[in-house]
């Protein structure tokens, strides 16, 4: 039997498969491919919810019927928690190989707590605890870029989400090294820690995409395609310039360059289920290619033509206090914030139906 390009990375290169989906069903196939670890956000969530939809309606309705007094919020929460811990018990045996780098489960903190750093912190303190290979997700905004430091120093393995351009991106890398040494000070272990910082490379290409249409600009648009994978490949050379503890992830597939031109270097790679079929069926060699530069026609094309990609591609382009008013930012916050609204609908469709 054909080996799959993706169990073919993961087998003769540094690079790691993460499966975008916390779906136990899902992430069992995606092990078999490589995969050390996996990724989740409320819209994720939700849908690996609505998957396996009458099970999750049945442990709804126990949890409501032990809990009478708990919210629509609170037992939805549960629920992705719950969710959370079960998928984390699948990387467990790669968790204890790994001594903790890998064997990973991403869950995120609540997307309405995106302007509230000691919230974050507490939450994702919280969150670290379900299980003992979580990974915890904290927004790159204004506000949650002032959390890494302290939830790494705390202990927590973080996860830096909500992250489209080199400035969040090295406002991360930063902040986790100074949360590691403040640990190594005090003699704390930090061997184990396993932080990443994604970058989802497909959401900067569509807010480009919004920004060209809403502005007129006209540019090649295959040129669109390469603008999260520039961002990535220099993020990359700065993390290993400055010798950064931080891997880089790469998530929001739209293309198979998310993956393709990212391979060879100690990063990771987090396709959504759907993507890993497509690119084990897909026959492309997984080649390094991570330090092959994007063509400098493509990037000057898009550094003349979009200040929102100079934004995100110099690496001043952004100040911390500019994070959270970001294009993309604030269409991925919105995204997070309808998905947890929804969270909430099933939840009420199922402890108190529409009588009509």
């Amino acid at each position: 039997m054909t080996e799959s390009p993706l169990l073919r990375m993961t087998r003769t290169t540094p690079t790691c498969l993460w499966n975008d989906s916390a779906d136990p069903r899902e992430l069992a196939q995606a092990i078999g491919w490589g995969a050390v670890g996996a990724t989740c956000n409320p819209v994720i969530a939700l849908s690996a919810l609505k998957a396996d939809l009458p099970v999750w309606q049945a442990r709804i309705r126990e949890f409501a019927a032990a809990h009478p007094t708990a919210t629509e919020d609170e037992i939805g929460w549960q629920m992705v928690k719950d969710l959370s811990v079960e998928a984390a018990r699948l990387l467990e045996p790669t968790y204890d190989e790994q001594h903790g780098v890998n064997g990973r489960l991403s869950i995120q903190t609540d997307p309405r707590l995106y302007r509230d750093t000691a919230a974050l912190v507490e939450q994702a303190v919280q969150f670290s605890g379900l299980a003992p290979n979580m990974i915890v997700k904290i927004p790159v905004t204004t506000e949650g870029a002032a959390a890494f430091e302290e939830a790494t120093y705390r202990g927590v393995s973080i996860n830096a989400t909500v992250s489209f351009t080199l400035p969040q991106a090295l406002a991360v890398g930063e902040a986790v090294e100074r949360g590691l040494r403040r640990r190594e000070a005090e003699g704390l272990d930090v061997s184990t820690m396993g932080p990443v910082c994604t970058i989802m490379v497909g959401r900067l290409d569509d807010w480009l995409r919004v920004v060209a249409e809403r502005d007129g600009i006209t540019v090649d648009p295959g040129h669109l395609e390469w603008a999260g994978v520039a961002v990535f490949k220099k993020a990359y050379e700065i993390y290993v310039a400055r010798g950064y503890r931080t891997r880089l992830l790469s998530a929001a597939f739209r293309n198979h360059m998310h993956w393709s031109e990212f391979i060879g270097g100690n990063v990771v790679i987090s396709p959504p289920f759907g993507w890993q079929e497509r690119l084990n069926r897909s026959g492309i060699e997984p080649t390094p290619r991570l330090e092959d530069p994007v063509a400098p026609a493509i990037v000057d094309s898009l550094y003349d033509n979009f200040g929102e990609f100079r934004k995100a591609y110099d690496e001043d382009g952004l100040t911390p206090g500019e994070f959270t008013d970001f294009g993309a930012t604030r269409r991925t916050l919105r995204q997070f914030l309808a998905a947890n609204s929804d969270l909430e609908a099933l939840v009420r469709d199922v402890t108190l139906p529409n009588p009509g």
